[in-house]
């Protein structure tokens, strides 16, 4: 695919991180910028000209911004491919401009719904123009550019330096698969609540989407490639654990991890001390007792062998006296 020009930008963004230099680095270069509501407001307030959308397609915001985009001059400059004769006549027949790069992030779902927003007010927060025009702007990556991060501006702003104001085929085609994931993703989570909502346990279809957290060494053998991924499910885990010491976790060191967490968590520490010893996902011991050191012992004497190079797993904080005990072995997590 060739370069192709930036002559104008559609921005439509609830996340301002970055926004306003990202935009009046695009100004250097000429390029028109085309904006909606909060995102106009914000781009003016920084000194920029900016092109309403309304001024573009001739027709108002209307339904409380439920429509404002889904309109033929919006989709129309995505959607129209460059190089077809057919589509630039159309363009020049119904005066389409082109939208050559679309910034978009979406409303905040997940974020609402986490924050024990009730029924309806999570429904208006479930982004339809967003999706569609990402969706259009990464099918038609051959002429446009879409960026739904904003960790990606400078990559996108380095882009456009080198080439003069253009954007590489590799870069569209990079961007726009990272586009199709976002909606994936997005529609993923509002597809999950809903079924919770329903209190369907088992729906027909279900979507699974995750933010990668790492990429592991290897996977579960050394010849297999292996990331952790961490959901928008508010449960802790090895996922929300934060490392204070040691190498590098592998995919077996967190998948035992989990396991012991989870094997742990069963026991109740205002009862008494719980301690779990994990290898290869099984179980070498678990045992309660009085205190962790206690505990301790008594998981470590159900098989002592296997449980070197294991992960031990405790129900309460870490004591001098349990942790005595445990380094008296190779331990690969605590």
């Amino acid at each position: 695919m060739p370069t192709r020009k930036i002559r104008r930008a559609l921005l439509s963004v609830s996340d301002k991180t970055g926004l306003v230099d990202f935009a009046k680095a695009l100004v250097k270069y000429e390029i028109d910028l085309v904006s909606t509501g909060g995102t106009a407001k914000a781009l003016r307030e920084a000194g920029l000209d900016v092109i309403d959308v309304a001024e573009v397609t001739g027709s108002p915001e209307m339904m409380d911004g439920r429509v404002k985009t889904l309109h033929p001059k919006i989709h129309g400059g995505l959607l129209a491919m460059r190089d077809n004769p057919e589509h630039t006549a159309a363009m020049d027949e119904f005066e389409v401009p082109p939208i050559d790069l679309l910034v978009v992030n979406l409303y905040p779902f997940e974020a609402t719904v986490a924050g024990g927003a009730d029924f309806e007010t999570a429904i208006e927060n479930i982004d339809i123009g967003g999706p569609a025009m990402i969706r259009a702007g990464a099918k038609n990556h051959g002429g446009v550019a879409v960026v739904v991060d904003p960790e990606d501006y400078g990559q996108v702003l380095e882009e456009i330096a080198t080439h003069r104001g253009c954007t590489t085929g590799g870069t569209r085609r990079h961007l726009a698969g990272k586009a199709f994931a976002h909606t994936a993703a997005y529609d993923g989570a509002i597809a999950t609540w809903f079924a919770e909502q329903l209190e369907v346990s088992a729906p027909h279809k279900r979507v699974f989407a995750g933010t990668r957290e790492a990429i592991l060494r290897y996977g579960e053998n050394p010849h297999q490639s292996a990331a952790l991924y961490k959901t928008a499910e508010q449960r802790a885990g090895i996922a929300t654990a934060q490392q204070v010491q040691g190498k590098e976790l592998s995919f077996n060191n967190l998948n035992d991890t989990d396991a012991a967490f989870e094997l742990v968590a069963e026991f109740d520490p205002k009862t008494s001390a719980a301690v779990a010893i994990i290898k290869h996902a099984n179980p070498c011991g678990v045992a309660v007792a009085q205190t962790l050191a206690e505990a301790y012992r008594k998981a470590f004497a159900c098989d002592s062998v296997s449980a070197f190079g294991g992960v031990v797993a405790l129900n309460t904080t870490l004591d001098a006296e349990a942790a005595t005990e445990i380094v008296k072995i190779f331990t690969e997590v605590i």
